[in-house]
């Protein structure tokens, strides 16, 4: 019989995606060329906020900015631990800008803002497992910058390579269910850090290239509700066995700047 689990209230920070498109491509999912739906990504966007707010987590907003179209993926802003925050630097030059605001925001909130100075991509490549930060590099997050988020936050962090193009990003690979365990798609790492995983959670929760490239690695977990893109579904079967509630919400119009749930909620711990 599958163990109880248990919610945990979170705090969410996301941004409408009212200048939401797709007018370069810096990762393989972007096609300019490709037109967006606003109006539906506007309404998946909202669903996502409702589905949070009924389960019971606060949400809240930052004002989006015109000609910053990927200012809804909100998570590769910062990286937030008691109450610390560890702000970006993006790898491609359109997305800069967008630190400035997010940083303004949490000042504005009360909180300091550490400014990298190595390239970090906030939680699309730093999460928090509640007792070490697990950290990607491969493709946009450096190494240096896993350096210098232990020294400003002061917590264990463990280093990963992400190999595939397509998983540029550690949350578009792994994302964490509790304090106990995770869910990961293994080929999207090096042997080495397969290794690591393996390591570290020996009863991870294993996802198929079909659900990883369906974006149900980009989820959100509070410890009993699984908010996930509903084309994975053999991964929120295999997450139903394991006790957990998967929660479908189709983020589909973002996939196509190679985002979805996770990319759209910075969590402030």
């Amino acid at each position: 019989m599958p163990t109880t689990r248990v919610p945990r209230l979170r705090r969410f920070l996301v941004c409408e995606p009212r200048h939401f498109a797709v007018q370069y491509a810096i990762n393989p999912w972007m096609r300019p060329e490709s037109p967006v739906d606003t109006g539906l990504a506007g309404e998946q966007w909202q669903g996502l906020v409702r589905a949070y707010r009924e389960h019971g987590h606060r949400v809240e907003t930052v004002e989006p900015v015109p000609g910053l179209p990927d200012m809804v993926f909100a998570a590769n802003a910062a990286f937030v631990v008691g109450g610390r925050v560890f702000g970006s630097l993006f790898h491609a030059q359109e997305r800069r800008p967008e630190s400035e605001h997010y940083a303004l925001w949490f000042t504005s909130a009360g909180y300091e803002v550490h400014r990298p100075l190595a390239v970090a991509e906030g939680e699309g490549d730093l999460v928090w497992t509640g007792r070490y930060v697990l950290a990607g590099t491969g493709f946009r997050t450096t190494r240096d910058a896993h350096r210098e988020v232990q020294e400003v936050l002061g917590h264990p962090v463990i280093g990963l390579t992400l190999v595939d193009p397509y998983f540029y990003h550690l949350d578009t690979a792994l994302f964490v269910l509790d304090d106990d365990n995770i869910v990961y798609y293994p080929e999207a790492f090096s042997a080495g850090s397969r290794e690591v995983l393996r390591r570290l959670y020996p009863d991870a929760v294993l996802a198929t290239r079909d659900d990883a490239m369906a974006f149900g690695l980009n989820s959100v977990s509070d410890g009993r509700n699984v908010f996930i893109a509903p084309q994975a579904e053999v991964l929120a079967e295999r997450l139903a066995e394991h006790g957990y509630d998967p929660v479908p919400v189709d983020l589909s119009e973002f996939h196509k700047a190679g985002g979805g749930i996770k990319c759209c909620t910075q969590e402030i711990r």
